[in-house]
């Protein structure tokens, strides 16, 4: 049965279907974030049992990266097109499936062959959870929820590493990539109970193949280039041959979607000066967490001799306070409009990181990380859901899956650039990893380079508007709600939330 609902339809924050949607919704992303601090701290004994170089490593994080920055474009229009609970059930059956053929791989590029197809399912589940909170949802508690999210999803992210140490200790890295088993098999259990299935009305037509391999291709040329340049040489053929192939699809893909007519990314987006600037906060936010992620577990682990478990509850503060803080932020946000947040929050993370160069051999935990810890993760509360609300909200409800999309796509091609780069940026290439004094060393540069890249997002959030969570919505279509009973009416509110409701075009 389709429903047509009104200005205050959607479902309402404390009813039991409510607390269904949410807790699907963080169940998958969270499985999927969970997976990435999970694999940042079995890094170590990953490279120990295959003898990896850090090239090595590097493609064990961005094999992921790739296919999944790659596909989510395309996976958040697919969720638009053909449903996006059913597109989300598919990703968490895809990656937990992708994750017992990681926890089984015998060498270093099966590893990698399994990471990619990993981040195959991630790129289908990770924007179908925000599409379906922003079009779940009723508009007044659209915020909270997302910064209930994200809050979540933030403690699945700092928590991680705790996990990963328990599990490696317990017995091996390989329980880090099986454990998604059980979480998958439970988030398919709430969607079938709690997830009302929405698309937008408006898709026709068949997904923009083209579109989505130029990007692929653009991608992996890019990042292989990256990453493979500091072992191989510049001049190399096969960085030459990857980084032409790169450069030129890229340039291809940007070329296609202006002439598309119904494209992977419509550009009409970008002409939001908010939307454009705070994927931009995205990428530059995303990048420095990516980098400082992956190096810190190795400082601590190697460079400090904390085992798996102690370096996991280095970040518990982190868990803290994304826990208390997340969803209030949200509300904040909500309140007084984004811009104080996403200028103050991640001047604060960069803060957090130029204070975590503390964390040498010899400081203690009390003086060398804590103080960076808790700064970096108040200036993650204060920026994570505002920003992502932000994006949502800048752009038209009938393209949620699109708009999740195009911010995953980039926070992820910013953690995928990072990790390619930072540690040839930091000196860390070959076995430097394995070398306290050398990973110390460009453990403290790479902190200073993504201080800085975190401190430039918060100052470009100074032209993001200050209006754009305080729009009316407009009606929209809702299908198939498993329990209308659960909520007050089984519609969602729909589009638009343009910063500028009647000129969708207008540069805010």
């Amino acid at each position: 049965m389709t429903t047509t609902g009104n200005v205050s339809s959607g479902v309402h924050w404390g009813s039991p279907q409510a607390r269904g949607v949410l807790a699907a919704t963080v169940c998958g992303s969270g499985m999927a974030m969970l997976d990435g601090t999970i694999v940042n701290i079995a890094l170590p004994k990953i490279g120990a049992d295959f003898t990896a170089s850090v090239t090595g490593l590097q493609w064990v994080l961005d094999g992921y990266l790739l296919s999944l920055a790659s596909l989510i474009l395309v996976a958040g229009s697919l969720g638009d097109r053909y449903g996006r609970r059913r597109v989300f059930e598919i990703g968490v059956v895809w990656f937990g499936l992708a994750s017992v053929l990681c926890g089984v791989a015998p060498t270093t590029g099966v590893l990698v062959a399994a990471r990619v197809l990993q981040g195959i399912g991630g790129a289908l589940l990770t924007p179908g959870s925000l599409a379906i909170l922003q079009s779940a949802f009723a508009h007044d508690d659209r915020a909270r929820a997302i910064g209930a999210w994200s809050g979540l999803g933030g403690v699945a992210t700092a928590v991680g590493p705790l996990v990963g140490g328990l599990l490696i200790q317990a017995w091996s890295w390989r329980l880090a990539f099986l454990v998604n088993v059980p979480v998958a098999v439970l988030c398919i259990y709430l969607c079938r109970r709690y997830v009302p299935e929405s698309r937008d009305p408006e898709m026709k037509g068949h997904p923009e193949v083209l579109g989505t391999v130029l990007c692929a291709l653009g991608l992996a040329g890019v990042t292989g280039a990256l990453v493979e340049g500091p072992s191989r040489g510049v001049t190399d053929p096969i960085v030459l041959v990857a980084t032409v192939v790169g450069v030129l699809s890229l340039a291809g893909f940007c070329v296609l979607q202006l002439r598309q007519r119904d494209p992977l990314v419509p550009p009409d987006l970008f002409a939001n000066r908010t939307f454009t600037v705070s994927n931009l906060l995205t990428f530059l936010l995303y990048a420095a967490l990516g980098g400082v992620m992956m190096l810190m577990v190795m400082q601590l682990q190697v460079s400090m001799n904390y085992p798996p478990v102690l370096a996991g509850l280095a970040g518990l503060p982190i868990t803290v306070i994304m826990l208390l803080g997340s969803a209030q932020s949200g509300k904040l946000a909500q309140r007084i409009g984004p811009r104080l947040q996403l200028i103050v929050g991640p001047i604060l993370v960069g803060v957090g990181m130029l204070m975590l160069r503390w964390a040498v051999p010899g400081s203690s935990y009390l003086t060398g990380v804590l103080p960076g810890v808790v700064v970096f993760g108040l200036g993650l509360v204060i920026a994570v859901a505002p920003v992502t609300a932000t994006v949502l909200a800048a752009a038209p409800d009938r393209h949620a899956g699109v708009a999740s999309g195009v911010n995953n796509a980039v926070a992820r091609t910013g953690s995928l650039l990072a990790v390619a780069v930072l540690p040839a940026a930091a000196g860390i290439t070959g076995e430097k990893y394995a070398d306290p004094a050398a990973l110390t060393a460009g453990w403290q540069m790479a902190l200073l380079i993504c201080a800085i890249a975190a401190v430039l997002g918060g100052l470009i959030a100074f032209w993001v508007d200050n209006r754009v969570l305080g729009e009316p919505p407009t009606p929209a279509v809702v299908e198939d709600s498993p329990h209308p009973g659960d909520c007050l009416h089984c519609g969602v509110e729909g589009p638009p939330t343009h910063v500028v409701p009647h000129h969708s075009s207008t540069v805010d």
